[in-house]
């Protein structure tokens, strides 16, 4: 691979570079600059090298942590087995045996959710049958299981804490869809999960705003959800309390949903480890401000912000709750973890709204 520069023709004036694979012209290829180490010639794909860049290899090595070239990283040789990212601490494999002939190969490489699966497990997931996707996302898919008929959620996850869906796969928590099985590839988690048929709260919230009644009996049905998942042997924060991750069926029982963001509790834990979470519903301490790590009242904050959405249709900072309830919200939603409720304290609180 690399970059044939002045090439010879009556045409070139030897201030043209041209793809070796497909003849393209690369300096007419928008964002190219021979000053670069690698190109992905637009024409045809070819990862091509520099030639003004020392390496012993005709290979370009990218890093998959941030898309750093490491042939320039000092050190850096081909037979190493594996690199340590100088940019990004990543640890790379070098294997000869794994080369992209592009970078559209690479990048379907990378998307592929089975690769690295064994053959049985390939076999176990061709059973489910994708039906629909749910809303825009192409990792979330309403699937069917050929044998028993009935219908499951497979989720493709990236970011997660597989020892989380392990321990709930076994001990499930109620109100929450059952997972049925799990499957780790080179490239995420294959999780497949109950299927709650039924809407999911940002869907009733688009259409009308919930009453107070209402309201204060799903924050509280929330709540218990909360209660059971912290009173584990090792609590789990879930850290992504809002609408889209409550549905409530048909039946009109409510259920969260979405682990994705979930972590173990570590009450010796001054910061998360990783930020996550989801804009305005997410406690401070999730994005790191404060002196402590997300706990059970990091959940508490995000059932104070859900009641305030579920009433006003918008978030405290543009439009508060009226009533006593405001009084609820505005201690869950306190800066100063120490100053929320316990989710227990929130249910016994919830409980005097109830007639």
């Amino acid at each position: 691979m690399f970059i044939e520069n002045n090439r010879n023709s009556e045409e070139s004036d030897g201030s043209y570079e041209f793809c070796p694979r497909c003849d393209a012209n690369l300096t007419l290829q928008k964002g190219y600059s021979n000053d670069l180490p690698f190109w992905n010639c637009l024409g045809c794909g070819e990862m091509l090298i520099n030639p003004n860049v020392e390496t012993d290899s005709d290979i370009a090595w990218i890093c998959d942590g941030c898309g750093k070239m490491m042939n320039i990283q000092p050190g850096f040789k081909e037979g190493c087995g594996e690199w340590k990212c100088v940019e990004c601490g990543h640890i790379n494999k070098i294997d000869p045996d794994y080369l992209y002939a592009s970078e559209d190969e690479y990048q379907a490489d990378l998307k592929d959710p089975y690769k690295g699966l064994s053959d049985k497990e390939v076999l176990e997931l061709s059973l489910y049958q994708e039906e629909v996707q749910i809303g825009d996302r192409e990792d979330v898919v309403i699937v069917r299981n050929n044998e028993d008929g009935n219908r499951y959620v497979k989720k493709l996850l990236t970011i997660y804490d597989k020892s989380v869906y392990e321990y709930l796969k076994d001990h499930p928590v109620d109100h929450m869809p059952q997972i049925c099985a799990l499957y780790e590839s080179n490239n995420c988690l294959i999780v497949i999960e109950e299927y709650i048929e039924g809407q999911t709260l940002a869907d009733i919230i688009d259409k009308e705003l919930l009453s107070e009644s209402r309201a204060v009996e799903i924050a509280r049905s929330v709540c218990i959800i909360l209660r059971d998942l912290q009173n584990l042997p090792t609590p789990v924060i879930h850290r992504d309390i809002k609408p889209a991750n409550i549905i409530l069926s048909k039946a009109g029982q409510v259920y969260l949903l979405d682990m994705n963001a979930a972590k173990w509790y570590d009450p010796d834990e001054t910061d998360d480890t990783r930020y996550m979470g989801t804009t305005n519903y997410a406690a401070p301490e999730q994005a790191g401000f404060g002196l402590l790590a997300s706990s059970g009242k990091t959940d508490v904050y995000g059932v104070g912000m859900l009641l305030n959405v579920m009433l006003t249709g918008d978030f405290p900072k543009n439009k508060r709750a009226s009533g006593r309830i405001w009084d609820v919200i505005e201690k869950c939603i306190s800066l100063d973890p120490e100053d929320r409720y316990t989710v227990s304290e929130l249910i016994e609180t919830l409980n005097g709204f109830q007639g």
